[in-house]
């Protein structure tokens, strides 16, 4: 297993060193490399087993950092990065010959954020170079919001974890591009989207691809537990499905007649950031369970709502569908 501390001078050490450590950040752990070294991005891929075409997330700690490997900066990207950063906002923009196209799977342009956790912008800060950082999980698996999560996964494979606790908001950032005058959505995540439309007015959505991604997270399926899971339970199975052998992940409420072991929920008040906080953490759960499948109830289609319905969809779908 990794060795586990909150020791930023540690994971500096270890990532001087072409090295791969887990971070912290506010939405979830990520797997973090120097961006701008080609071996520590391709040790990334190989720890995840992440497919090349699936390109990174850049990490750094300021706005004259960012504009160091990145060509151009669009007034309204200059506007939600001023109101949401550090947060959970990743932007889209050109990049510069000196971000490897590992890192970006090819494209001219690279995924940029500045994430909101204490230890990792002190890590940031320290640093000469920007992180790339995935989620610090195997590919396609339901993403860390812990250093117990990470240790349980990839724990063999990497050196150090710096553990800053759980994360606050639990689900990644919202990936947001521009095309002309255009602000595209390409990934919902935790900003949400009316939050952005107050600052840049009315966005575009764009949607997933299977096969060749233009940014980090938009394959269709993705976050999965082991267990198969499935949507909208009550139109699927009826009433009635109340086997031992189920696990239940519930918006608001518990279902009665049900082993209670057997069922999470997100938020008994109904609060959609309490309920995107415990989305991944609870999907984990129910998956250790002894069950062989796994219910999802989705939440109402409004604020961060998107976000959870979007991650559910991901984690249920399949070629067979």
């Amino acid at each position: 297993m990794a060795i586990t501390g909150n020791q930023v001078s540690i994971a500096k050490e270890f990532l001087l060193k072409g090295e791969v450590v887990a971070v912290p950040t506010e939405t979830v752990y990520g797997l973090a490399g120097n961006a701008l070294d080609e071996k520590a991005v391709l040790l990334i891929f190989e720890i995840k087993n992440r497919p090349s075409f699936d390109p990174l997330i850049v990490h750094t700690d300021s706005l004259e950092k960012v504009k160091t490997f990145v060509s151009d900066l669009p007034e309204k990207a200059q506007r939600l990065a001023e109101h949401f950063w550090p947060g959970p906002l990743t932007l889209l923009l050109q990049k510069k010959s000196i971000v490897p196209d590992l890192v970006t799977s090819g494209l001219d342009t690279v995924a940029v954020r500045i994430p909101d956790h204490p230890l990792i912008l002190e890590l940031l800060r320290s640093l000469e170079f920007p992180l790339a950082a995935p989620s610090a999980n195997p590919f396609g698996y339901i993403s860390p919001t812990t250093a117990a999560h990470v240790n349980a996964q990839l724990g063999a494979k990497i050196p150090y974890i710096l553990d800053g606790g759980e994360c606050e908001i639990g689900i990644e950032s919202t990936i947001v591009g521009f095309e002309d005058e255009d602000v595209v959505i390409y990934r919902l995540g935790g900003l949400a989207i009316d939050e952005i439309e107050r600052v840049v007015g009315k966005v575009k959505m764009m949607p997933h691809s299977s096969s060749d991604p233009k940014a980090p997270g938009m394959l269709k399926s993705h976050y999965a537990p082991r267990k198969p899971l499935f949507l909208n339970y009550k139109e699927a199975f009826g009433e009635s499905t109340q086997a031992e052998s189920t696990g239940y992940l519930l918006f608001e409420n518990f279902i009665c007649g049900v082993p209670k072991e057997n069922q999470r929920v997100l938020s008994r008040t109904g609060d959609m950031r309490e309920a995107a906080h415990n989305l991944f953490a609870y999907l984990r759960e129910l998956d250790a369970l002894p069950v062989e499948r796994i219910l999802a109830e989705r939440p109402p289609m409004k604020g961060l709502g998107l976000a959870i319905n979007d991650r559910l969809q991901r984690a249920s779908f399949s070629e067979e569908e």
